[in-house]
């Protein structure tokens, strides 16, 4: 079975060029967890300790209350099939976020308005990617 990867390797994804967000905002809290805030949540508490792969089967394990000793067998039926990367997260295309994948595929998000994240745009030993626009 082939298996299929979101992970990038010394990259910076961008915000989209549509992001309405001149500042990282952190999203807001509602009943049932976004997307957004749970990326959110563990992308800040433990920066630089996930790839992209990590972090989406983290995200679905979590929302379909899988147990830990199903992870091996549900993680390659889950990339079994394409996922959508990164560069679609809500944190590029709304929240004003760029994502820095390092050497290892390890991920941290820096705010648009940040000298971390300019400091990462004029980087030349490092790929740049837009995230995804949300209009056409």
């Amino acid at each position: 079975m082939k298996v299929y990867s979101t992970n990038y390797y010394n990259t910076f994804i961008e915000v989209a060029d549509d992001c309405a967000a001149t500042r990282g905002t952190i999203p807001p809290a509602k009943e049932k967890k976004t997307i957004a805030c749970l990326q959110y949540e563990i992308l800040t508490k433990s920066p630089y300790s996930l790839t992209s792969d990590d972090l989406l089967f983290q995200l679905y394990a979590d929302r379909n209350a899988l147990p830990a000793e199903r992870y091996a067998e549900a993680r390659t039926l889950f990339f079994s099939k394409g996922q959508p990367c990164l560069r679609t997260s809500p944190l590029t295309k709304k929240y004003g976020f760029g994502i820095h994948c390092n050497n290892e595929g390890k991920l941290a998000l820096y705010g648009v308005e940040t000298d971390e994240y300019r400091s990462l745009v004029k980087n030349k030993d490092i790929v740049k990617v837009r995230a995804t626009r949300s209009n056409k």
